[in-house]
């Protein structure tokens, strides 16, 4: 007896539950843009941005650059060069005086 009551309370169960199984909400359309194409167009977004901070940011440390850095840097290097040129002509000058009989000809040399 008592399998005929849980059979039939089976299919009343099954009867109210095939309304219900119909309310429930239709699959998205195919059309939609899957996971995949949603993160390639959010990780879109998040390059042009990150570029567009990168183009503020060359362009603040450039000007930074030319105001403040580059008129001490030019005062150093301006520096090196005027005491790389005067070596250069102290140690031109000192092997002159070692060789003061250098040839200047090929008949200077017999």
């Amino acid at each position: 007896m008592h399998t005929k009551v849980l059979v039939f309370g089976l299919v009343l169960l099954m009867q109210a539950c095939v309304p219900l199984s119909a309310q429930t909400l239709a699959p998205e359309p195919p059309d939609s843009p899957g996971i995949l194409q949603r993160l390639a167009e959010k990780a879109r977004e998040a390059k042009a941005k990150v570029q567009d901070y990168g183009a503020t940011a060359v362009g603040f440390f450039g000007a930074y650059y030319e105001d403040h850095i580059q008129p001490v840097s030019d005062s150093y290097a301006k520096w090196a060069s005027n005491v790389r040129s005067s070596m250069w002509e102290k140690i031109q000058t000192s092997i002159d005086g070692y060789m003061p009989f250098r040839a200047t000809n090929a008949t200077d040399l017999n």
